[in-house]
């Protein structure tokens, strides 16, 4: 949240800033055991952006309607769109701090910035060509499904803009394991109704947030070491096929040392998690029978957690 150096919360912005850029430059990234994603064409390049401006001097366009250091907020927008056909990059993250660094060369009294972008993913259809399949680079579909997105904090210093806080995010993932996972071992007293599972279907609702240690390394895919979503969900698929795990809250620390072993160039990896598991109507017999199950009723079980490098250091030192 942007605040004045009094401490006064004051910002303005706009949201749902939708730009769609066509034939952004290619992305290329390592390859990792867990995943086949080695990056994007990125011939649509599209994302809903928020842009919020903090600064002492629009203390007054509150206090007494005086408008004169006021960017209208539909000058952000423009201003958004139009450098995004000017971004040379290939990353979400790259694109935001482009964007941030020339509003504040543009307009020197904003003391601070807020941006955030989803990516609106969209993937190639797939063509019939001779004997074989083939992805189309004309024609793509939207997808609905998990999406990337990234928050950045830009301040203004003697020096210029600097970055004061960055994440990247993997929102919206929805996985149902329909056997491996169980619940058991918890408190019991005269307020549980709740049996005990050793076999149970388990569907998470799961947003995965990281932070690098250099954020220059979501800038600049050149410099080889950008974490690209789609290997942080392929790395939390993986772990959640394989693990058979007794808590989300179990199932969660192993993806994030999952993901900090396989990127050491993230500082943080940070966790918000929901259980959204059917409820039983129909028992099967045995973990590959028939079972009936419908929706849970509305109030739902949540975790947060984070794991930074010492999560490593200390399970090195504890095996």
């Amino acid at each position: 949240m942007l605040k004045l150096r009094s401490g006064r919360t004051l910002y303005y912005g706009k949201g749902d800033v939708l730009s769609y850029r066509t034939y952004a430059a290619p992305l290329s990234v390592k390859s990792i055991p867990e995943s086949p994603y080695k990056g994007d064409t990125n011939v649509i390049f599209a994302h809903n952006i928020t842009f919020s401006v903090s600064s002492e001097v629009l203390l007054t366009s509150f206090t007494e309607g005086d408008n004169t250091q006021v960017v209208a907020t539909d000058s952000m927008k423009n201003f958004i769109l139009r450098q995004t056909a000017n971004y040379d990059g290939s990353t979400t993250e790259g694109l935001l701090a482009f964007i941030s660094e020339r509003f504040l060369e543009r307009y020197p009294h904003i003391d601070a910035i807020e941006i955030s972008a989803d990516r609106l993913p969209f993937s190639s259809v797939t063509l019939a060509a001779g004997s074989g399949w083939s992805d189309s680079q004309l024609v793509f579909r939207r997808s609905h499904n998990e999406h990337a997105s990234a928050f950045q904090k830009w301040v203004r210093t003697a020096n210029g803009a600097a970055l004061a806080e960055q994440e990247s995010a993997l929102s919206q993932i929805q996985l149902i394991k329909v056997s491996g996972s169980s619940f058991y071992g918890f408190i019991r007293d005269e307020y549980t109704t709740l049996p005990e599972s050793f076999d149970r279907p388990l569907f998470i609702f799961l947003d995965i947030f990281w932070t690098y240690e250099d954020a220059e390394d979501a800038f600049d895919s050149e410099r080889g070491r950008y974490v690209p979503s789609e290997q942080v969900h392929d790395l939390a698929h993986t772990l959640f096929h394989s693990a058979n795990s007794p808590s989300i809250q179990y199932l969660i620390y192993r993806i994030g040392k999952s993901i900090l072993t396989s990127f050491p160039q993230l500082a943080e990896v940070r966790f918000e998690s929901n259980n959204r598991t059917w409820e039983t109507v129909v028992e099967p017999d045995h973990s590959a029978a028939a079972g009936v199950y419908t929706e849970p009723r509305p109030p739902y079980g949540f975790q947060g957690f984070t794991l930074t490098r010492a999560d490593l250091e200390e399970g090195t030192e504890s095996s």
